[in-house]
């Protein structure tokens, strides 16, 4: 089945290929810049799992396909949950991974290592707009956040958020440990559990 990733980010397509493969459905998987450049994604939602849905829908009625998405975000206890699904767009328009990440330094410099934890979620979404199926999961990885940058891999808040039992950051493991323990991964291993029991052809 060949079905549209409704994601503009290239190290989102990258992950999102590799975890589809794994998953083993058959899916074919191509970008929303592929089928229809000029398709708009807006994701207003105010969850994780409802800015999946909108995407996935989006794509669905622009590609006249089947369509999968996902929403995520760091969630930071001390803050009360933020930037949550902000964490793209926390440091102002247009999206800056760098200025993402000093604000971030900003934000947590008076708070000690024990109130330092966070986590990463994750809503993956799948629609058929076609026949009205629509099925959504999550996923989440625990961390912590660190005072300084560490590692030159990954992406978003990667080089600052430390899985403690590896005592490496996102940004410190390569892309198969990522793909084992990280929240997108938890979110499309669910997905790919509940479309295995799903009828997916016409």
């Amino acid at each position: 089945m060949k079905i549209v990733v409704a994601t503009r980010n290239r190290h989102k397509v990258r992950e999102i290929s590799v975890l589809l493969d794994e998953a083993g459905l058959g899916f074919e998987a191509v970008t929303i810049d592929d089928v229809a450049p000029g398709a708009e994604l807006v994701e207003n939602e105010d969850t994780f799992e409802g800015n999946a849905l909108a995407k996935a829908r989006q794509a669905s009625a622009a590609c006249g396909m089947p369509a999968i998405a996902d929403d995520s975000g760091i969630e930071v206890d001390a803050l009360g949950g933020a930037p949550g699904v902000r964490s793209a767009r926390w440091a102002g328009e247009p999206c800056d991974d760098s200025r993402n990440n000093e604000k971030m330094l900003r934000e947590m410099q008076t708070f000690p290592t024990g109130r330092r934890t966070a986590r990463y979620r994750c809503a993956a979404a799948f629609v058929d707009g076609g026949r009205g199926l629509e099925v959504v999961r999550s996923g989440a990885c625990e961390g912590v956040l660190l005072t300084e940058f560490r590692g030159g891999g990954g992406f978003g808040y990667d080089p600052l958020f430390l899985i403690p039992s590896l005592g490496l950051t996102m940004a410190e493991i390569d892309l198969d440990e990522k793909n084992r323990l990280s929240h997108r991964a938890a979110a499309f291993r669910a997905l790919a559990s509940a479309l295995r029991e799903t009828p997916l052809e016409k």
